[in-house]
């Protein structure tokens, strides 16, 4: 194999490996601790690979990861919603071995639920 080729092999590889890593997958978190609050959203992030909001939950601060944007979207779900200072209850799973991080099932804003898995 050229050096060429074997440079943008490995290129490829290290890409795949990044992506894998970020990823948060269900798994890494204690589906058996459900987290079920209302508070309010002090910081929101609305991209991809996931959005982010940041919260108060038990006088600390969490993040909380949703779904990608698209799944978001979809089901009616937009960054306005979620801005800073917005009153919602979450449905949510403390990660496994991260603290100060979980992940949501479910949000309700303004009363209506939307499902994020």
């Amino acid at each position: 194999m050229s050096y060429l080729k074997s440079v943008l092999f490995l290129s490829a590889f290290l890409i795949c490996l990044s992506f894998t890593t970020l990823h948060h997958g269900w798994a890494d978190y204690d589906q058996t601790k459900v987290l079920d609050f209302k508070t309010t959203i002090d910081e929101s992030v609305y991209e991809n690979p996931h959005v982010l909001v940041k919260v108060k939950y038990n006088k600390e601060t969490w993040t909380v990861f949703l779904a990608p944007t698209s799944r978001m979207t979809d089901r009616g779900l937009t960054g306005d919603m979620i801005k800073k200072g917005t009153s919602v209850r979450l449905v949510a799973y403390p990660h496994k071995t991260e603290k100060g991080e979980m992940r949501a099932e479910r949000i309700f804003v303004d009363g209506k639920k939307f499902e994020l898995r």
